[in-house]
């Protein structure tokens, strides 16, 4: 398991994300897939309050990533007081849920692709220029994402407690426009966990963001995530 060092800016650290390539992720279950990514993938935590004195709540979020060549591999674990999961359609307001998040710029920082899952694994996915012109992905391209969550699929209405849940998520390179071919990609993107419409709203991020309200469609502030040979 791989932890990389942050570097410090005037508002917080700035991250960059090195994703190892493990081309046998492909022929594995999610539940296979776990192990080696806590194995040999690349661990960090999205932990930037960067809206702390109006959102202070912190549910602790880590993720752990590899790349097969074809697939992006992203294993989220949280442990939160409050578990939300309404939404069960596709590209309804996950968001409001209990929620984790991956944006990702191909070309830098536009387009880019944001995708959006809740704790039972609903999710939202979009190619977009900025907050309002955007495309929804098709039912057919979420489709290509394979996803397991430990809370199930069934929704829920918000429950209060001590939680530990984690969703796994295979994004493929072809709904992002990237064709892996044996060296090296660096992409911009960030990674982010969030609950709106809960008791304890929160809006945390991996690389930080500097505006005066949670808005997690800045591309500006995306950081290096590299796609390793």
């Amino acid at each position: 398991m791989t932890q990389q060092s942050n570097q410090s800016t005037a508002f917080g650290p700035t991250p960059s994300l090195s994703i190892p390539y493990i081309p046998e992720l492909d022929k594995m279950s999610l539940d296979e897939a776990i192990k080696v990514l806590d194995d040999e993938g690349t661990r960090q935590t999205v932990a930037n309050l960067n809206w702390r004195e109006e959102f202070p709540y912190a549910p602790l979020t880590v993720f752990a990533v590899a790349h097969s060549g074809t697939h992006i591999y992203l294993d989220f674990f949280v442990r939160c007081n409050y578990l939300r999961a309404v939404n069960y359609t596709n590209n309804s307001d996950v968001y409001q849920d209990s929620c984790v998040e991956f944006f990702i710029a191909p070309e830098g920082r536009k387009p880019y692709y944001n995708f959006e899952f809740n704790c039972i694994g609903t999710m939202y996915a979009s190619r977009r220029y900025d907050r309002e012109h955007f495309e929804l992905l098709s039912d057919e391209q979420l489709a290509k994402v394979r996803r397991q969550a430990s809370c199930g699929t069934r929704p829920f209405e918000e429950v209060e407690g001590m939680f530990s849940w984690n969703i796994i998520v295979a994004i493929p390179l072809e709904l992002i426009g990237v064709e892996f071919k044996g060296k090296p990609i660096t992409l911009m993107g960030n990674i982010y966990k969030c609950a709106d419409a809960t008791s304890h709203p929160h809006f945390l991020s991996w690389a930080p963001i500097d505006t005066p309200h949670p808005d997690f469609h800045r591309p500006e502030f995306f950081a290096p995530i590299t796609l390793e040979a």
